[in-house]
């Protein structure tokens, strides 16, 4: 018998392929320069519909004066982990300054905010556990989950009776957590987190608020989708990120201190992977600070977010409940929502596209979303454009 290749699977994929060859693939495309309202690819100037450089800091000039200065004195790399080598004061300061800002005890910080979900819920999570997830939740908070061992039970997408029956059929004497993202990251819409406390505390589980599209977006201080809804003394711990709002890569996750010192001490994703960048920790710090001193961007951001909510449902687009500045158009099949992004960007405008098994076969959907510094008349533009191609696309009637 011929022994089985495993790099087989690798030879017989062949969707890529044929979305190249039909001229509709729309990944990973090269842009030549920053995240900013306005791109460049290929020589031609996008407008940008699909950052999630929410607040328009990632081109700030304090944030990049900031980055600078912290590679002058620092060098480009820490050379090892947080555990050893690798911790610079300018790690406990951002952690300090997140700490107050989220009127939480404590914060670790994370290279990555993927790496965040992964090494918090496999180090808190055991095998006589068990973990509820929100089907839509994050891939990375699915990873986690995997990780630990524990057992996980998924519940129908923002259907907290779901949820509560779940819980209700769960032994006293097992562990319980729930992990929910406060923005889910395609369709916009926010847990409803008001709704599920109660059925958390009856339950006595813990609840872990995963908020890379809330922090610096949502409540009166930006503090992200628990404070939107009041309830952040109920949510156990946050977990975040610095590359939407923050203007940098990197997460941290914040909560008591006696849970952030354990996981400090346990999370293989922090303890074996290498500190964030100097570059990086500097610039998360200064974004802070715009975020606490400038809460007019804030206000920008949902002008633009409200406006194109209502013009895009003028317009006739099935928006879904997006209920932040995520804005996704439901287009129908996967091939629509590939030949709209290259109609879109041929129209002048950069848009991601959203499949399956992203999301449920028949609603596909082009992933929109907006920034505190867009104009009226980048958002004009792109509307002309999303109007245009989904008429001809037969999106719009």
């Amino acid at each position: 018998m011929e022994t089985l290749d495993i790099f087989q699977k690798c030879r017989d994929y062949d969707v890529a392929h044929q979305a190249r060859q039909a001229g509709v693939y729309p990944y990973y495309r090269t842009l030549e320069s920053g995240q900013d309202p306005l791109v460049q690819r290929q020589g031609r100037e996008l407008v940008m519909l699909g950052s999630n450089n929410y607040l328009g800091l990632s081109s700030h000039p304090e944030v990049n004066a900031a980055a600078a200065a912290a590679i002058e004195r620092y060098g480009t790399g820490c050379a090892g982990s947080r555990l050893l080598n690798g911790t610079l004061d300018l790690h406990v300061e951002l952690e300090e300054r997140l700490a107050k800002f989220m009127r939480r005890e404590a914060v670790l910080t994370f290279a990555t905010g993927y790496q965040v979900n992964l090494g918090v819920l496999s180090c808190l999570l055991g095998r006589h556990d068990v973990v509820f997830l929100d089907r839509l939740d994050h891939a990375c908070i699915l990873d986690g989950a995997r990780l630990s061992f524990a057992e996980v039970r998924k519940f129908r997408h923002n259907d907290m009776a779901n949820l509560a029956r779940k819980l209700e059929r769960t032994p006293e004497d097992r562990g319980r957590m729930i992990v929910v993202d406060g923005v889910f990251s395609m369709e916009g819409d926010l847990c409803p987190l008001s709704e599920l406390v109660p059925i958390k505390e009856r339950h006595g589980a813990r609840l872990v608020v995963d908020d890379a599209h809330g922090l610096g977006v949502l409540g009166e201080s930006g503090r992200g989708t628990a404070e939107h809804f009041g309830v952040e003394h109920q949510v156990d711990l946050v977990t975040g990120t610095f590359s939407k709002s923050l203007a940098a890569v990197g997460g941290f996750v914040a909560g008591p201190a006696d849970v952030i010192d354990f996981v400090r001490h346990h999370a293989r994703a922090a303890i074996f992977s290498a500190a964030p960048s100097p570059a990086t920790v500097a610039a998360a710090l200064k974004a802070l600070e715009i975020v606490e001193r400038e809460p007019e961007r804030r206000k920008a951001l949902w002008e633009n977010t409200l406006y194109m909510q209502r013009e895009l449902g003028r317009l006739g687009f099935d928006t879904g409940d997006t209920g932040s500045p995520v804005i996704p158009l439901v287009v129908g099949e996967d091939k629509t929502a590939f030949v709209m992004v290259r109609r879109l960007e041929e129209e002048g405008v950069f848009a991601n596209p959203v499949i399956s098994p992203a999301v449920p076969r028949g609603r596909a959907m082009i992933r929109t979303s907006y920034m505190a510094t867009h104009t009226r008349a980048h958002l004009d533009h792109a509307l002309d454009a999303l109007e245009r191609v989904g008429r001809e696309l037969g999106v719009l009637s």
